[in-house]
C-alpha cells in the first residue's frame, strides 16, 4: 500500500496544495485523515515544481472549489496568493494556510497554530477575512518585501547567516567589510515628499514580521490599506551601526538612521537594480512601485489574530 498521501475520492469541498517535500510526512498523512473522519471533504493536490502553486490555485477555481489550503513555507503562500491574484476577485476562493516551513512568518504573524491538524481545522473552519494583497513591479506579496542588504543575506547566503542582524554588531560589520558591501543609492517618492538617501534596507510590511520572527513591521495590519515603510540608512562605523540596532529596537520610533512610516504606496528609482525578497522569493528591480490592493482575497485565520484592524468580515 502507497505511503504517499492520496487525493478524496472527490475534488471535495476544498483543496490542500500542498508542498511536494511535506508530501509524505506522517503528521501532515495524520491530520488529513482526521480532518476527513471529522467530516470535511478536503482534497489534496501535491506541487512538485516551481509554478505549480499558481496553476492549482486556478484549477481549484474552475473546479468550484471554495476554499484552499497552501500547505508550506511562506513561499509557497507566495505562489498560491500569486495564482489567486490571477483570478478575478469573485473567482478567488478562500484562502487557508498550513505552515509547515523552517520561519512560517506570515502563519506566525496571523497566530495561526503549527500544529498540522488544529492549522488544518482552523483552515477549513475559520470565518473568512478580507485581506489586502502588496503589489510590486507586477509581482505579489502578502506578508512583507524587503530590499538592499537584508534581501542580498536571504537571496545569497547560506541559512545561518541569513538573520538580518544575527550574531551581534562586529559580526556584522566583519562580514560587510569582507564583502566590501555598498549602500543602494536611490530615490524614494512619497506622498509626503522625496528622499534620496544611501539605502541600506528597505522593508515594506503588510504583515509585520520576515527573517524568522523579526518584527520589521509592528504597526502591521493585513486588512487597513496601508503599507509599513521602514528606511535603514546606510551608516559608515560600529558606532553608528550599533545605534542603528537600537532603533530597530524601538520601532516604530524613527530615529537617525531608521524611519517608520505607513503609506498607501512608495515609489523607488534606483542608480542599479535593488534586490528584493518578496514573502522569501527573491528578485530584483531597478525601479517600482509598491501598494495594497485593498480586500483583494478572502483569508481564513483566527478571527482574534493581531494583524486584524478588523474583527468581522466586510462581505
Amino acid at each position: 500500500m502507497s505511503e504517499t498521501l492520496q487525493p478524496a475520492a472527490t475534488d471535495g469541498d476544498a483543496w490542500l496544495i500542498l508542498n511536494g517535500k511535506s508530501a509524505q510526512l506522517p503528521d501532515i498523512r495524520e491530520a488529513v485523515r482526521r480532518v476527513r473522519e471529522e467530516g470535511h471533504s478536503l482534497a489534496v493536490r501535491v506541487t512538485w515544481e516551481a509554478g505549480d502553486g499558481v496553476r492549482l490555485a486556478r484549477e481549484a477555481s474552475e473546479a468550484g472549489i471554495e476554499r484552499i489550503i497552501a500547505g508550506g513555507g511562506d513561499g509557497t503562500v507566495n505562489e498560491v496568493v500569486g495564482g489567486l491574484m490571477q483570478l478575478t476577485q469573485d473567482a478567488r476562493p478562500t484562502l487557508g494556510i498550513l505552515p509547515l516551513g523552517s520561519a512560517n512568518d506570515f502563519a506566525r504573524g496571523l497566530e495561526l497554530p503549527l500544529d498540522p491538524f488544529e492549522a488544518l481545522r482552523v483552515a477549513l473552519e475559520a470565518r473568512p477575512h478580507n485581506v489586502d494583497v502588496g503589489s510590486l513591479g507586477g509581482d505579489y506579496f502578502i506578508n512583507l518585501a524587503s530590499g538592499g542588504f537584508g534581501a542580498q543575506i536571504t537571496n545569497s547566503t547560506p541559512a545561518p547567516l541569513k538573520r538580518l542582524l544575527g550574531g551581534g554588531a562586529y559580526s556584522l560589520m566583519g562580514m560587510l567589510k569582507a564583502w566590501n558591501y555598498q549602500p543602494y543609492r536611490g530615490r524614494l517618492r512619497l506622498p509626503d515628499g522625496e528622499r534620496n538617501i544611501p539605502l541600506f534596507l528597505l522593508a515594506l510590511g503588510n504583515g509585520s514580521q520576515a527573517g524568522g520572527g523579526q518584527q520589521l513591521a509592528p504597526l502591521a495590519k493585513v486588512d487597513d490599506g496601508l503599507l509599513e515603510l521602514l528606511i535603514v540608512r546606510h551608516f559608515t562605523s560600529l558606532r553608528e551601526m550599533k545605534q542603528l540596532i537600537d532603533e530597530l529596537e524601538n520601532l516604530p520610533e524613527s530615529g537617525e538612521f531608521v524611519e517608520y512610516l505607513q503609506v498607501p504606496w512608495v515609489e523607488f528609482e534606483g542608480e542599479d537594480a535593488l534586490p528584493l525578497n518578496l514573502d522569501g522569493e527573491p528578485c530584483f528591480h531597478e525601479r517600482f512601485r509598491a501598494e495594497l490592493i485593498p480586500g483583494a482575497l478572502s483569508l481564513a485565520a483566527p478571527s482574534s489574530s493581531a494583524l486584524y484592524s478588523r474583527q468581522s468580515d466586510e462581505g
